[in-house]
């Protein structure tokens, strides 16, 4: 394992003000999400409110990714390419990804809602309702498992502490943790060291520990049905391989001496 680089509390009060900046934005495009709108358009919202707030997109620094966010649709899991041909329905799931560059440092965040929370015609009423259900609940679970790993995010626990609670709350509920995904550390770079798995691999004391200065993006990615998933032929849109749907939730936050700090923090409709 390389290196994990720490911060100071200057550079992760820099990070702070970056992420505030970048959870406005991300509230900002989510009010005016309705069916109708193809993802480049969304992408291309988020582009311009990042230039004004005078960050840059921190997705466009990626090596040969040229779009300032991942927007996904149901099946999609990450790293979706925002297209003029991928248009939003009633009841799809909407995975929104960003990141924004400010002042010399990165934070990242994702978020999953239902378009308008309606769905698709053809489907009788009583059909509607259980899959209102299903789909809700799917997504307060990632949100839930996202609040329990932010909790144990302490000095003296490990990232397999963090991966561990993403596990149990994620399979509790029945759905299932991508298991080849992670989060990461986060910084001056995009992606640092430490990986953050959506699950426990090996044991919990042989991952890295917990130190005040680390900042991390802790990424809830789950499925419906099975975790395997595949890539399209884009080379970057990764998809459930079994078509069912998917969900993200993603922050990034700082180890202080107590409590974690969330540099990404407030709330998003989902």
């Amino acid at each position: 394992m390389s290196k994990i680089p720490l911060k100071s509390k200057e550079e992760i009060a820099i990070m702070a003000e970056g992420g505030e900046r970048l959870s406005s934005i991300l509230r900002e495009v989510l009010k005016k999400i309705k069916p109708g709108l193809t993802t480049l358009q969304i992408n291309d919202w988020i582009d311009e409110t990042i230039i004004k707030t005078g960050g840059k997109a921190s997705f466009k620094t990626v090596r040969n990714y040229h779009w300032a966010s991942c927007v996904g649709v149901n099946d999609e899991v990450v790293h979706s390419i925002p297209t003029k041909g991928k248009t939003t329905k009633e009841g799809d799931l909407l995975k929104i990804d960003l990141g924004m560059l400010w002042q010399g440092w990165h934070t990242d965040l994702a978020w999953t809602i239902i378009v308008q929370n309606a769905y698709s015609e053809g489907i009788p009423r009583r059909e509607q309702g259980k899959m209102q259900n299903v789909q809700g609940e799917f997504l307060r679970t990632g949100e839930r498992a996202l609040e329990k790993a932010i909790e144990v995010a302490v000095p003296g626990n490990r990232v397999g502490h963090i991966s561990q609670k993403i596990e149990e709350t994620i399979r509790k509920a029945g759905f299932s943790p991508v298991e080849i995904l992670t989060g990461h550390g986060i910084g001056r770079r995009l992606h640092e060291e430490p990986l953050v798995p959506e699950l426990v691999r090996g044991t919990i004391e042989e991952t890295a520990e917990l130190l005040p200065g680390m900042a991390l993006a802790i990424e809830v990615i789950y499925n419906l049905g099975s975790p395997e998933v595949v890539l399209e032929n884009d080379g970057w849109t990764v998809a459930t391989k079994d078509g069912k749907i998917s969900g993200l939730f993603e922050r990034t936050i700082a180890i202080t001496e107590a409590n974690p700090l969330v540099l990404t923090g407030g709330t998003f409709v989902c």
